[in-house]
């Protein structure tokens, strides 16, 4: 079967279907030719220029869609239910925009139309719906319906159980899979679609800044505007297939982009429409560009930024753990995947493209196994008979043998440390819920950075806080053990879940008070091993200038010891329900900011 010239020639003898008009095909054997929904024969035809295209995702197409007026289907929900096809028949898929040419040779007269709010918009086939013949038209109304019940009303512009409905659409995309199969997977997004945010949308991407920088030798200013909209229509297909769980969907997507088969398989079934808009050899030169290399990592950051976000809206909410593990082996496939799916590509564009997708991994994991390490918590600090015992065993603890032990590491003043231990035997008393401590902590890391917000050393004294704050508690949990406490159990587990929460919260201050993602801000580290880049040396220095900083942040910070009132006030035990009253000049963090 071949696609030219808005016809589709079939060199098998096709089933009787019906398009839109309802015309069958002939019953002979020979060439058949696919316009407007009618099969017919005519052997004798020739054409240039031929596409090829899987004669069964042709009838597939007839079987289920049809065209009629005043209806549309948003374009990337066609192509994300052609994917689950193609995976299904086990076929090579082509990729969204040689998918839409094959749309308009099968339906010939389709317009397309950009639908939706104002930034928010998607383009649609206009013209086109879903069969009432197709068994899938019942089941995507069951699905909508459903996620009607589900969804607060701000979110229905983007429901997603099974397709991404945007705008004003009133079709309803489909794909030929087996029955049970495609039941399968809108069973797992009806019942896990209520853990998910499916409201967050891609953000516009910047524009690549050139720097000045001369083009490669053959490429011109139209092949890196081609390169961005198939990179802007590449990420919204992972946003896609992302948000309704088909993980496994990203690798496909990745090979497609990146043209995994067309060193292997010069007679791919993939068609050349990509190749028309971008060739392969000015993909090739481009990915050895430093400035769409920078363009394309912080294109991913806000990519991974915004799914990490779609997946685990709320670290601290309950999750169930067959979703918990669905992410976390699509993060530990990542890697693997994109490595694959880039064999023939630049390292250059390898190591950025490595980089950012190790960083969205790291973030999954490191996001699942505090959400785990939340709901074990939470049963602690449900059970009035463990916080009693937990407050037992913490009353036995010499707090003045671990200050001055922890003192020659930390150098934190006595009034601070002992106003935390207050703070948090008070919290521990009133039996405070899950995200009731979560409150406590923020306060904490929010009186500790106070000082230094707007401050070049901002980072470093989070990040010296954290080591702080982990050796401080490792030095209780020490003294717990060596008593042999009851309660030792349920201390550890409580200290697991706050030194990862602390972190999280380090994190994301980090990356606020730089501007930038948190996915960019551990980007860095992804690579941290990997050899340097030009890109990167800028980043090098910054370090160079904080570690020679350091010694700056050695120093105690000073404490009036004859003005307790900034340090414990009268009514110092505050309860948990508020925030802490911490000290303003911070905790366990020694010199005052520079100014």
């Amino acid at each position: 079967m071949y696609v030219s010239g808005g016809q589709i020639l079939a060199n098998t003898t096709p089933p009787g279907a019906s398009g839109g008009t309802g015309a069958s095909g002939g019953t002979g054997s020979g060439t058949y030719v696919i316009q407007g929904g009618f099969i017919m024969g005519n052997a004798a035809q020739s054409y240039s220029h031929t596409t090829r295209a899987s004669p069964a995702t042709v009838q597939w197409l007839l079987d289920n869609y049809e065209t009629a007026e005043g209806v549309s289907l948003p374009r990337s929900t066609l192509y994300c239910h052609y994917l689950l096809h193609c995976q299904e028949q086990k076929l090579e898929p082509v990729n969204a925009a040689s998918f839409g040419k094959l749309i308009r040779s099968v339906f010939m007269g389709l317009r397309t139309r950009r639908l939706g709010t104002r930034g928010n918009s998607k383009y649609h086939y206009y013209g086109l719906r879903i069969k009432a013949s197709s068994p899938l038209l019942r089941l995507m109304e069951d699905q909508q319906h459903l996620a009607m019940r589900q969804q607060p009303f701000s979110q229905k512009q983007r429901m997603k159980p099974i397709q991404k409905m945007e705008g004003m659409s009133n079709g309803v995309g489909g794909a030929q899979q087996s029955s049970s199969g495609l039941s399968d997977i809108s069973s797992q997004v009806q019942q896990y679609q209520q853990f998910l945010d499916a409201s967050r949308t891609l953000p516009e991407f910047g524009d690549i800044d050139l720097q000045g920088k001369p083009l490669p030798d053959g490429i011109t200013l139209a092949n890196i505007k081609a390169f961005q909209l198939l990179y802007r229509e590449h990420c919204e297909a992972i946003v896609d297939v992302v948000v309704n769980l088909q993980f496994t969907l990203v690798e496909t997507l990745w090979k497609t982009f990146w043209r995994f088969n067309q060193a292997q398989h010069t007679d791919s079934t993939i068609d050349d429409e990509a190749e028309k808009r971008l060739p392969k050899d000015c993909l090739v030169l481009l990915s050895k560009y430093e400035p769409l290399l920078k363009w394309c990592r912080d294109c991913d950051h806000q990519l991974y930024q915004g799914l990490v976000e779609t997946l685990i809206p709320d670290v601290l909410r309950p999750i169930p753990s067959a979703l918990t593990q669905a992410i976390r082996n699509f993060a530990k496939s990542l890697e693997s995947w994109l490595t694959s799916a880039m064999m023939n590509i630049p390292e250059e564009m390898v190591r950025i493209k490595v980089g950012a997708a190790s960083a969205f991994a790291q973030t999954l994991r490191r996001y699942t196994s505090l959400n785990h390490l939340a709901q074990a918590a939470r049963a602690v600090l449900q059970n009035t008979a463990q916080i009693n015992q937990m407050l037992s065993d913490l009353n036995r603890v010499d707090f003045t043998n671990v200050q001055e032990q922890a003192s020659w590491v930390c150098r934190c003043a006595d009034r601070v440390v002992q106003r935390l231990e207050q703070d948090f035997k008070l919290t521990l008393q009133q039996q405070s819920s899950l995200e009731q401590w979560a409150v406590w902590l923020d306060g904490v890391v929010s009186q500790v950075l106070k000082p230094y917000q707007g401050n070049p050393g901002f980072s470093k004294a989070a990040k010296l806080f954290l080591l702080k704050w982990s050796f401080y508690s490792s030095m209780v949990i020490r003294d717990l053990t060596l008593r042999s406490a009851a309660s030792f159990g349920s201390f550890h587990l409580i200290r697991l879940l706050y030194d990862e929460y602390m972190y999280y919260l380090i994190e994301h201050r980090v990356a606020q008070a730089r501007g930038e993602t948190p996915i960019a801000v551990m980007g860095e580290f992804a690579n941290a091993g990997s050899s340097s880049h030009p890109m990167d040396q800028d980043k090098d220095e910054e370090e160079e200038e904080d570690d020679e900083s350091d010694e700056d942040m050695t120093q105690e910070l000073p404490l009036h010891s004859n003005d307790s009132s900034n340090v414990l006030g009268s009514d110092s035990l505050e309860p948990p329900s508020k925030l802490a009253r911490t000290d303003d000049q911070g905790i366990f963090v020694q010199v005052a900011p520079n100014t």
